[in-house]
């Protein structure tokens, strides 16, 4: 007889599953759904393409979360199934299925459980990420398209659909910076604990032999923002700039020039977009990229004005909020959590979920606190 006792365990999945239902709120979505698609069937809503692209995307996102809602009601189902049928075959085959089906569930509803604790104003945005390369050389440059795969690495093991917007080369190795947009539900509350100052340590392939280099890449994350909601930018205070596209060593990869560097110049704010394939696609990429950064600008003063206010002025993250060692000790580790990885070749893979989990954990503690 074989012994396949997993009734607490569904038990206890349900009632996490029961908290998580009630907080996404499925009435709701289901509303908003039926909402959106009556707007989508609208026969005259290409006619204002800001607006279909802000409602087709709306309604591609909330059904993503109702899908996602209940093909988990679903497998709970079936795995209660799966369990009795087990248990009258005495099959020790479906019994192992059903003890693997536990444990996937158990982690599917816990990355549904921690996006539940994104509640910010624009964490279920799709994000823009820009990693930036810091000090040490070639290793910084080379570190930053380290990151950039890692993230995109990320977005593929989700299936999330990614748009590169630009890419600055480095003349050595790796790039000065990239920017880049994850279409996806929640992809910028998820992706905001990322935001910060990541430190690799390791045996420099670019110096002298066996000598230790730390180098250093800010990460970036920002939500797209509604055009509704976007900062008005007064034609005066920005300077446009037309270029080529250019790929790696500097080569020019476009014959016309489509590249479109914009900088706001009351706060040295610069945005630039080159992989559109015309300068008026990069220039409206471009602006939306700066009114987001601008409207978040404004909200962080305001912020910092009140914690002055209050006599309270601390950093909510700190310099360095993730070290990576390639060198002796193999190992990846974020300050702010704790949580750390002895296996940095599956980080770089994309593997971020533990990461980004424990942050999302450790932020909300501290905005409970």
């Amino acid at each position: 007889m074989i012994d396949l006792d997993l009734s607490d365990q569904i038990a206890s999945l349900r009632s996490t599953f029961s908290d998580i239902r009630a907080v996404v709120d499925v009435e709701r979505l289901e509303r908003e759904i039926a909402e959106l698609s009556e707007q989508a069937g609208a026969p005259d809503l290409w006619d204002d393409t800001e607006n279909a692209q802000r409602v087709t995307s709306a309604l591609s996102h909330r059904q993503a979360d109702l899908k996602r809602v209940s093909e988990i009601e679903q497998r709970l189902d079936d795995l209660e199934v799966l369990v009795e049928l087990a248990l009258e075959a005495d099959d020790a085959d479906s019994a192992e299925e059903a003890r693997q089906e536990l444990a996937a569930l158990e982690k599917t509803v816990g990355d549904l459980e921690v996006q539940t604790l994104l509640d910010g104003e624009y964490d279920d945005r799709a994000a823009v990420v820009t990693i930036r390369s810091g000090a040490g050389g070639d290793d910084a440059t080379d570190f930053a398209e380290m990151l950039m795969r890692m993230y995109l690495r990320w977005a593929e093991r989700h299936k999330y659909p990614v748009k590169v917007l630009d890419t600055s080369y480095a003349e050595g190795a790796g790039i000065k910076s990239a920017t880049f947009e994850i279409d996806s539900p929640y992809a910028f509350g998820t992706l905001s604990v990322e935001a910060g100052t990541h430190r690799l340590a390791r045996i420099s392939p670019f110096g002298s032999a066996d000598k230790r280099q730390t180098s250093f890449a800010a990460v970036e994350v920002i939500p797209v923002m509604e055009e509704a909601q976007a900062v008005e930018i007064p034609e005066n205070d920005i300077r446009v700039d037309v270029f080529r596209s250019s790929g790696p060593g500097g080569q020019s990869v476009n014959t016309t020039d489509s590249a479109v560097r914009i900088t706001h110049i009351p706060t040295g704010i610069v945005v630039s977009m080159q992989n559109e394939k015309s300068q008026i696609q990069n220039r409206a990429v471009a602006m939306r990229v700066l009114q987001t950064r601008l409207l978040l600008l404004k909200r962080e003063e305001e912020a910092a004005k009140k914690k002055e206010l209050a006599g309270t002025i601390t950093a909510s993250w700190g310099d360095q909020m993730r070290s990576y060692f390639l060198y002796g000790q193999q190992l990846v580790k974020d300050l702010r959590t704790g949580h750390e990885v002895g296996n940095p070749a599956v980080v770089f893979d994309g593997d971020l979920d533990g990461f980004i989990a424990a942050g999302i954990r450790w932020r909300k503690r501290g905005d409970d606190d």
